[in-house]
């Protein structure tokens, strides 16, 4: 790749390419400490905690797992929602000379077993909440110490006090077996007055984090993120943000679940390098959330595209002021162009909405925050990191400008390879190049769109259909509050396309006008022939809707011999809000299509080289 032409739309004198110099990641916290020890860390109901005592309490609970046996790359599980408490155990196992894995508290036994057999973490921290589900795989686990916070643990007096015991009434306390050796209470690790702090040997080669993705396969795998893959990135990052914690203080909305990459990266990470509170929230609670926007008045806000549309639909969301909030990532999927402008109108921040995967930690391509933004696109690749389209094929062939083929990128922020799956690493990582499995383009100016996953593309009538352009379409319609589309199986056609609607609260849609909108905007073959009206969709925990739970859903109702509808009339909301009565749309022979203004893209005609080593 000779030349970059995104390069004249980088935010002012953001540098191209820049000289990482190795280091850990425990030196950002300690700088953190040093030169704004007083400033508040945590904010979490009644408790606050500054970088000074965030600092003391990681090197306490570091030095006890160092006493309770952890050596340097053992593995460090948490299981955690958002709070103090997982940013003390993510300090604390990365000073000890641990590995992070970031675990999922939602799993459930198959999935944690997966989970724990393929990481084989010798400690976990984890909340008394979910005990009961692990207790009884212990003797199926790799786990020598338990580590067991509870809710209090993250409280100040006399909240501290009050909530066990109204837990205890309510029935929500499990009973955990203690022995102060293999199960510890979360209280011990401080009981001791050493203070341990190691540095990696090598930043390039010491793993930070295990942080686990579903790829492009079906079971989860272990992105190996290093001290200096993560450094990169928080680099990456503030060359777009710009600012420093000593002249741009913020206070950041911890809302993104810490065990996603980018939450942790987003709400953990990023507030230590500006030494700035994080306000942690376990739960999100769209009416609660707004309460403590209107009290702590946060200036930085991380989230999914859903987070933003649900504020923007309370039906009391003009009686909060949210001008605090100065500067939004959005990210995990595509940001609705007239929400988020009805966003930017409403707070007036600026708002970057990027592209990145778990192999990347994670961002790879991001909008300028105060150059040049272009609707529907995810922006240019950050500093230091380089992207190029190839041919679907053979992925070998480097596409020119508007044709559409794979997006591959490499940078220092790019993982090492999977944990223990080096066949997967081998397929996903060739010739220093990360295969995202997403398919895109970009245009002449080095502007990146998203089109679609590779794993969603279907084919119909011989014609590659991309789901997300009827996503985008389905969203642009007045009545409708969410939808999404996928090629599901057909008992003659092999795939159809069917369209998954949420209508808005108080509206009623038909079939019809859905099928009238969409063929006003997308060629016959890619209107869906099924749609189906549900109150809600799947989502995972950072707000993606999740297309394969919908897809597995079909093809188990196809297994039980359930058959969809064959008349096309019109379906009001009321007959199909639980989630029946799916109709098949005769008259149309089509599926879907992709991405942001992927319509106007033109079919791909020309070949140029292939990527580089």
């Amino acid at each position: 790749m000779n030349s970059i032409p995104w390069q004249a739309h980088f935010d002012g004198d953001a540098p191209v390419s820049f000289d990482i110099i190795p280091q850990s990641l425990q030196g950002y916290l300690d700088r953190a400490a040093k030169d704004f020890g007083s400033r508040k860390a945590i904010i979490f109901q009644n408790m606050t905690m500054t970088y000074r005592q965030l600092k003391e309490k990681a090197e306490t609970a570091a030095a006890s797992l160092r006493d309770r046996g952890l050596k340097t790359g053992d593995r460090v599980a948490i299981m955690l929602p958002n709070l103090p408490q997982t940013v003390i155990a993510f300090w604390a196992a990365i000073k000890a000379g641990g590995v992070v894995v970031m675990t999922n508290p939602l799993y459930m036994e198959k999935e944690l077993t997966h989970h724990f057999t393929d990481a084989k973490p010798k400690f976990l921290i984890t909340l008394d909440l979910f005990w009961n589900k692990l207790a009884p795989l212990r003797n199926r686990l790799s786990i020598e110490t338990y580590i067991v916070s509870r809710l209090a643990d993250g409280l100040a007096f006399p909240l501290n006090l009050l909530q066990p015991i109204q837990a205890r009434r309510q029935g929500g306390v499990p009973k955990v077996d203690y022995d102060d050796r293999s199960v510890v209470p979360w209280k011990k690790l401080f009981k001791t007055r050493k203070r341990y702090s190691e540095e990696p040997s090598s930043p390039k080669t010491s793993l930070a984090l295990l942080q686990y993705t579903g790829g492009t396969t079906g079971f989860s795998k272990g992105a190996m993120l290093t001290h200096f893959n993560l450094q990169a990135q928080i680099q990456q990052l503030l060359s777009i943000i710009r600012g420093d914690a000593a002249s741009t203080p913020h206070i950041f909305v911890g809302i993104m679940p810490f065990f996603h990459v980018f939450g942790l990266m987003g709400s953990l990470m990023l507030p230590t390098i500006f030494a700035s509170p994080t306000i942690p929230v376990p739960r999100y609670v769209p009416r609660d959330l707004l309460e403590m926007i209107k009290k702590h008045r946060p200036t930085f806000f991380v989230g999914a595209p859903a987070i933003y549309i649900s504020l923007m639909q309370q039906k009391n969301i003009a009686d909060y002021d949210l001008t605090c909030i100065q500067l939004c990532i959005s990210g995990s999927s595509p940001f609705p162009l007239n929400s988020l402008r009805r966003f930017q109108e409403m707070t007036k921040a600026k708002i970057t909405e990027g592209f990145g995967l778990t192999e990347a930690s994670p961002v790879v391509i991001a909008n300028p925050v105060h150059g040049r933004q272009k609707d529907g696109s995810i922006g240019v690749p950050i500093t230091g990191t380089e992207a190029c389209i190839v041919d679907l094929e053979t992925g070998q062939t480097v596409l020119p400008p508007n044709q559409i083929g794979e997006l591959i990128v490499r940078g220092p922020q790019v993982m090492l390879g999977y944990w223990n799956h080096p066949e997967e690493t081998a397929a996903t990582i060739r010739n220093g190049w990360l295969y995202t499995g997403d398919i895109a383009y970009h245009d002449e100016d080095g502007y990146f769109y998203i089109v679609d996953r590779k794993k969603d593309m279907a084919i119909v009538g011989g014609y590659n259909v991309f789901p997300s352009e009827i996503d985008e379409v389905l969203h642009e319609y007045p009545k409708v509050q969410e939808a999404v589309a996928l090629s599901v199986p057909h008992r003659s056609r092999g795939e159809t396309l069917k369209a998954y609607v949420v209508p808005k609260p108080g509206e009623k849609i038909t079939v019809a006008e859905l099928v009238a909108h969409c063929r006003q905007k997308l060629a016959s073959y890619k209107v869906p022939r099924l749609f189906e009206f549900r109150d809600e969709l799947p989502k995972s925990m950072v707000g993606k809707v999740l297309r394969r739970a919908l897809r597995d859903e079909e093809t188990q109702r196809q297994k039980a011999g359930i058959e969809d509808g064959m008349d096309a009339s019109p379906v009001d909301t009321e007959k199909t809000s639980s989630g029946h009565a799916a109709e098949p749309l005769s008259t149309i022979a089509g599926d879907s299509g992709t991405g942001t203004a992927a319509e106007s893209v033109p079919e791909a005609t020309q070949k140029t080289t292939g990527p580089g080593a």
